[in-house]
Formats: structure tokens, sequence, C-alpha cells
């Protein structure tokens, strides 16, 4: 006995769903390979120190006109927020084609403020072996403080270093391959943003001294903010060429043992930054080649490309700067505590001057130098009295505001004396014989009285009357007789006819009991 299978029967309602899903598949493999075509290549940026504002001028900065006015076309006046307020901040920005149409990448920014161990965490967390190649840090520094440079950048440059101890052997593995690869591009060649290797026939250019002695294991830019404010120290601070160059030499000396770039901005104006930052993370635009060059003329627009710098450029800008021992210094600095210094810790070394370029273990530091060179107004604050380098105080202390009217107004009372005619000053001394009422005298103004419904001046008065009383003791009284004559001539002439009676013989004298 067999048994007979019956064949299966296709209706109307199973073609179609068979047609469906042929569709759907064909659909999902269309729109995966145009997603895959557009897919924007993803970099990231670590924008380290500033404050809030500062990294937002960074943002606007590395945002071109263009490319906000074809942002705000097409989702009506709408930025990307900037998120930044807290901890680790985080922002994103498209980078356009020349013809400002085509967005060719996207940058993922993460904003850190405060160069506190406790957030390595968070960076940590954002580094693994896919994007470390696409990764680059950036330090936010400002031109209104450049005295504490050093120490923001050695702050900076350890917690990066524990970073990359905390990282695990596959990143770190990944940092290596991408720091030779930064390395061997090539010195004074354009940033092409390559990511092959050089090639067995090419030869790499030996190192110079000083050069990549402390690879962080990411690219690094350090971005000067503010240099408009150059013109303030100029004004308040007494600053001179030769400060402006120092500053420069020492941040270019200890760059160059990173590998890093250095450009310094001004809010609202035309720079180099975007093209610096682009070519950094190995962006190129398709129609148009990024033109980056080096600037160390212009002192507040200076661009130090990466791989570009020597020692020898370095001192060619002024003599007698000590670049070996300026990068020794620095070494001796970032070394010096293996453990992460604290803040306190640098707050109390702004607290106690120093005095040479040596540090209280005898070693050197390029930090001591810095500030003995550039000093902090702040820390010259208690003392109030600031010396530029040429040994001139700047300030001065003022004196208390009752101390000093008080000898204003003594100042002004001798003025007023010694303009006083002498009769006025001897009529007061007589009248007014208290000195304390002299003052009082004179801000109460002239004393007046009413006599007779006419207004009299007391002053007046009394000094019409001391006229009076004075000229009846310097002038002799005369007085006159009936007929006219004055009482002096009539008692000369009648002592005179006393003379002339007297004067007679004894015959004419009258005789007692004569006829």
């Amino acid at each position: 006995m067999s048994i007979h299978t019956p064949n299966p029967q296709f209706t109307e309602d199973d073609v179609h769903k068979s047609q469906d899903t042929s569709k759907k598949e064909m659909w999902s493999s269309m729109l995966d390979s145009v997603a895959s075509g557009k897919r924007l290549p993803e970099r990231n940026v670590f924008v380290l120190g500033g404050s809030s504002e500062s990294q937002k001028e960074f943002l606007e900065a590395l945002s071109s006109e263009s490319s906000t006015k074809r942002s705000q076309g097409r989702h009506g006046n709408r930025k990307p927020p900037v998120a930044n307020d807290f901890a680790l901040g985080y922002t994103y920005h498209d980078v356009l084609d020349a013809d400002h149409e085509d967005t060719i990448a996207r940058l993922s920014l993460y904003l850190l403020a405060d160069s506190s161990p406790t957030f390595t965490p968070l960076l940590r967390s954002l580094l693994t072996p896919e994007s470390i190649p696409n990764t680059l840090i950036v330090v936010l520094l400002d031109w209104s403080e450049p005295w504490l440079w050093l120490q923001q950048l050695r702050d900076w440059v350890k917690l990066l270093r524990v970073l990359l101890v905390s990282l695990s052997p596959e990143c770190k593995a990944k940092m290596e391959e991408v720091m030779i690869r930064w390395r061997d591009r090539g010195k004074g060649t354009a940033l092409d943003g390559g990511s092959s290797l050089s090639s067995e026939g090419e030869v790499s250019l030996p190192l110079g001294p000083g050069e990549w002695e402390d690879a962080l294991g990411l690219p690094l830019c350090v971005v000067c903010q503010n240099s408009d404010e150059m013109e303030t120290l100029e004004r308040e601070s007494a600053w001179k060429e030769e400060e402006f160059d120092f500053v420069l030499q020492t941040l270019r000396t200890i760059l160059l043992k990173h590998g890093a770039s250095l450009i310094y901005t001004i809010p609202s104006a035309p720079s180099q930054l975007r093209p610096l930052i682009h070519s950094s993370l190995g962006i190129q635009p398709l129609l148009k080649k990024l033109a980056l060059k080096h600037n160390v003329i212009d002192r507040d627009k200076v661009v130090v490309p990466p791989n570009w710098d020597s020692w020898g450029k370095i001192r060619v800008l002024r003599d007698g700067f000590d670049v070996e021992r300026m990068s020794q210094g620095w070494t001796c600095d970032i070394e010096e505590d293996p453990v992460y210094t604290s803040k306190k810790t640098m707050e109390s070394d702004q607290n106690e001057p120093r005095t040479d370029s040596q540090t209280s273990g005898g070693r050197l530091s390029a930090i001591s130098t810095y500030e003995e060179a550039i000093r902090d107004p702040r820390r010259d604050g208690a003392s109030n009295m600031h010396v530029n380098s040429t040994g001139q105080k700047l300030e001065i202390k003022s004196q208390e505001t009752q101390a000093f009217l008080t000898a204003q107004l003594e100042a002004l009372d001798h003025i007023r004396n010694t303009a006083e005619p002498e009769r006025e000053r001897s009529t007061r001394q007589k009248f007014f014989q208290d000195e304390a009422i002299v003052p009082v005298e004179s801000h109460i103004g002239p004393v007046q009285c009413n006599m007779g419904g006419i207004e009299v001046d007391v002053d007046d008065m009394l000094k019409r009357l001391t006229d009076h009383n004075r000229s009846l003791d310097t002038e002799t009284p005369s007085l006159s007789t009936p007929d006219g004559k004055s009482q002096n001539e009539a008692l000369a002439s009648f002592f005179a006819g006393l003379v002339k009676r007297g004067g007679g013989s004894a015959a004419n004298s009258p005789k007692p009991g004569g006829v």
C-alpha cells in the first residue's frame, strides 16, 4: 500500500506575500548601501581648560560663517547646543566642503574645564582602539593670565599621562602606532591627514634635540585665546617685546617635547585655527586643500604647525634664551611627583615666591624660571609694589583718606594765610586770639546783623572801628580858642607876656608905702 502525498497548492495570497518579502529585502539592501555611502567620518576633539565662555569662543572660531548660514537655512536658526556647565560637556560640529554644500566630517567635541583627576574616568571611556586614531587634544589658554600658563600645562600633561597609564594594552599599542605615524609625517611638510605609514623606501628625517621626547599618545594643540590682551599688558603691566618673546620661546620649547602645535587667536578675527584643527584630524576638503602657514613674526597671530619647530628656530627669535635649560626644567616639572599634584599644592606654590630657577630640592624648574620673568600681579598684591624688569616701581602706597584730607586742609590754610594781607592778618589775630576760632570763622562766612532795618556787616564794622581807634591814637588833637587861635599858640603868647613883665628894672616895681 502506497501513500500518495498531495502536491502543494499555492494560492494567490502566498504569491503576493513572497513578492512583498522580496521587495522589502531589496529596499533594505538599497537603504543600507546608501546609508553606508553617506556615513560621515567622525572625529573626536577633547577641549581642555578655559571657562565655559572661552570654550564657546573656541567653538565659534572653529565654525565658519558660511556653515552657520547653511545650518540656519536648513534648521531655522537652530545651532548645535553646547552643554559645558557641568563636568564633561559635549557638542558637535559639521565640517563642510569648500563650496559649503556637502558635509565631509562631523566633529564630536568633549569639553572639560577642570584638571582634577576625578574626571579621568570620563575621558577613559571615550578612548577606544577605534577612536584613538581620530582624536585630538586641544588645551585652551588665555592671555588675560599668561603667568599661569605653565602651571596649567603641567596639570593637563600630568592628567593625560595618568589617563594613558590607565588604558588597556590594546589602546596603548594603538596610541604608540598613532604617535609613530604622527612623528614620521616629516618636518615642514603639509598635514595631508594620510593614515598610511611611510613605505620601506622612504627615509624619515632624524629628530633634532628636544623633539618628541615625551609623547602623550595623542596629537596636542595649544590655543592661546584673546591675544589682543597684549595691549593691556603693555599699558598696565609695562610689558615689552622681551616679555612677549620670552613667553613664545618658552611655549615653543615645551610643546616641542610633546610634538604639539601652537596658535594665538583673537575673538571675531580671521585666523588659521580651522585649517590647523582640520589638518591635525586628517580632514581635507575635496575641492580645495588647506593652506597652513607658520607665523612667528606677528606676535598676536602666531602659528606653529606640528613637526615644524626646532631649537635653532627658537633661538633665532631672541638671543639669550637658554633652550636646553628650559627643556630640562620642564622635564623635571612633569616628573617631579609620580602622583598627580593637587590644586592645593599649586595654590601654595603661588603664595610662595621663587627666587631662582630651581625647586626646593635643587632640581631645575621651568615653571620657576618662567614665573621669575613673568610676574603675577596678584602675588605682589600684599606689598602693593610691582617692579618691572628695569627696576622701576609702577605702583605706590596710598594714604588713608582722612590723613590725606587733613594734610590737604593744612596746605590750604597755609596758602590762604601767606596770601592774606598783613593788616588783615594782624586784625584777625587781635580780635580772634583763640586759634580754634579761625578755621571755624573761615567756614561760616561773614556775620551780619540788622540795625534799624539796615543789614550791617559785623566784620566790616569792627574793621572800621579798629581803624578809627588807631587813627585817634596816632594823631595829636588840636583845640581852638574862640578867637580862632589854637590852644598851643595861646599858651605860647601867655608865657611870652609873663616873661616881658617880669623882665623890667627894680625902679619900675611898686614900692611899699610909696605914693
